[in-house]
């Protein structure tokens, strides 16, 4: 009877095999991927409700700079039209009610104005918006009156909240300068800004339980807060994590934890203006998230159910197969590796070099190439022996690996005593630099056991960059053209190809 050759006899059972390792990797890569797609899904409804919320938050904002803004911004033009008009030739001799009207015209349109008056040098009002004759009040003590007497140029000036001593009830003081006509300090234009304003502007906004709107000063002081608790106004937060993004810049957005309760917030952020405003709108990342966690609560729990089985039996036959795969990945690392230095081999540079070349004529950026080798190395190993050459091999490696830190580069032996370092998007200059760096680093490799000190050990570079005009294998000839020289100009130097 004719014996079938061993190979052939072996044959079905292989693919026997490799049927079985088939049905074992389809086992564990089914419920693995219904998990991958259930998590996409849940990642993309996840990422669908922050959208949502930062829409949210970006519009109301908005909303709400723009009110703020524009009541900000009739309040001033109301002080600077004041202050204009109070040079007005004549005005001074005008009726009460005349001068009334010519300074204060403009503040009709502001909502939620409380008093407007001017204060003269010493502090005490001169004229009032609403009365002829103006109440009588002194307001020398206050930090915007003494601002302004001590700063000329300050501009728009915006208090911190404090209770208004005609009307009783919490305000902001907006003011600026009056001067007299030689320049020096004349008194305060001021017109005062409910709190209940930016209350009643904050109170039509719904953010859940845990959202809130909060508006500063620059400064850190809290002027109004949404919801409403009356010790938040005044306060100062600006030494808090989140008011130091609030003013790193002009607008933004992101997540921290609010230094009032300790709740965790998305907060949108802008400047008011530009004033020393800074408004913010938040949002509890667990509202933001319950409705999805709910949703990724279902769906998780049903493919769990439906994927648990499968995966725990598939993980049992898949365990040899894993076995296997780390072997043959660890074998093809082996094949790509220098046994002694543990540097990439040349086959490996080959690859790599090749791919770099490949992305520097597609991109244009320059590539380096830098050939090392080790001057007069048959002496150690002829006067040491094999195992001190070999030392000393690695050492060269080290220092070469120490020396070229950017995760793309490469550094690899590709002969003997001969190194390779490639350096993409590296010009001339850069790589010059780096073969300094080279030099240095084995000047300081010594073993003085068997009476090699620093400096003893050198090596010859040749440096070639890519020209744009030649092949790989051009590149390559260059520098180890440029190798030859350093090595006959005296070795311990770097030379650069044409």
């Amino acid at each position: 009877m004719e014996r079938r050759p061993l190979s052939a006899r072996w044959l079905p059972l292989s693919r026997h095999v490799r049927s079985a390792r088939s049905w074992i990797i389809l086992g564990v890569l089914a419920p693995i991927g219904m998990l991958v797609l259930s998590a996409i899904m849940l990642l993309e409804l996840r990422q669908d409700a922050w959208d949502k919320a930062e829409q949210t938050s970006k519009n109301l904002l908005q909303v709400i700079e723009r009110d703020i803004a524009r009541n900000v911004e009739i309040i001033d033009l109301s002080l600077q039209g004041v202050v204009d008009n109070l040079k007005v030739p004549g005005l001074a001799g005008a009726s009460p009610s005349l001068r009334r009207i010519a300074l204060f015209d403009r503040a009709a349109t502001a909502r939620d104005m409380g008093v407007m008056l001017v204060i003269d040098e010493n502090g005490d009002s001169i004229i009032d918006a609403n009365a002829d004759t103006p109440r009588r009040l002194n307001n020398a003590d206050r930090d915007y009156f003494q601002a302004h007497k001590t700063q000329a140029g300050l501009g728009l000036h915006i208090s911190r909240p404090l209770i208004s001593r005609l009307l009783g009830e919490p305000v902001i003081v907006l003011s600026r300068r009056i001067d007299k006509p030689d320049g020096s300090f004349g008194g305060v234009v001021l017109a005062s800004l409910k709190l209940s304003y930016f209350s009643s502007l904050f109170a039509r906004i719904g953010l859940g339980r845990e959202g809130g709107i909060t508006l500063y000063l620059r400064d850190g002081t809290r002027v109004m807060r949404y919801p409403f608790v009356a010790s938040d106004i005044g306060a100062n937060i600006t030494g808090a994590p989140t008011f130091q993004n609030f003013v790193a810049k002009r607008e933004g957005s992101f997540k921290g934890i609010s230094v009032r309760d300790g709740v965790e917030r998305y907060y949108t952020f802008t400047q008011v203006g530009d004033w020393p405003l800074v408004l913010n709108v938040a949002l509890g990342t667990r509202e933001i998230e319950a409705e999805w966690r709910e949703t990724a609560a279902v769906i998780g729990l049903a493919v769990l159910v439906l994927c648990g089985s499968t995966v725990l039996l598939s993980l049992l036959f898949g365990r040899e197969l894993r076995r296997s795969a780390a072997m043959q990945a660890e074998l093809a690392r082996l094949a790509q590796t220098d046994v002694l230095t543990g540097l990439p081999n040349r086959r490996h540079f080959e690859t790599v070099f090749a791919q770099a070349w490949g992305t520097s004529r597609r991109t244009g950026a320059p590539l380096a190439l830098i050939l090392i080798d080790a001057d007069h190395f048959k002496r150690y190993n002829d006067r040491y022996g094999h195992a001190v050459g070999d030392a000393v091999l690695r050492g060269l490696a080290d220092s070469l690996s120490a020396s070229v830190r950017r995760p793309g580069d490469l550094v690899a032996r590709v002969g003997g005593e001969e190194f390779a370092v490639l350096l993409p998007r590296t010009d001339h200059d850069g790589a010059m630099r780096v073969s300094e760096t080279i030099h240095r680093a084995i000047a300081g490799f010594a073993m003085p056991s068997v009476g090699i000190g620093p400096g003893t050990v050198t090596v010859s570079l040749g440096l070639a960059v890519d020209s744009g005009s030649g092949t790989a294998e051009d590149l390559y000839r260059r520098a180890d053209a440029a190798l030859y020289e350093a090595k006959a100009g005296g070795r311990n130097q770097t030379r650069s190809a044409a």
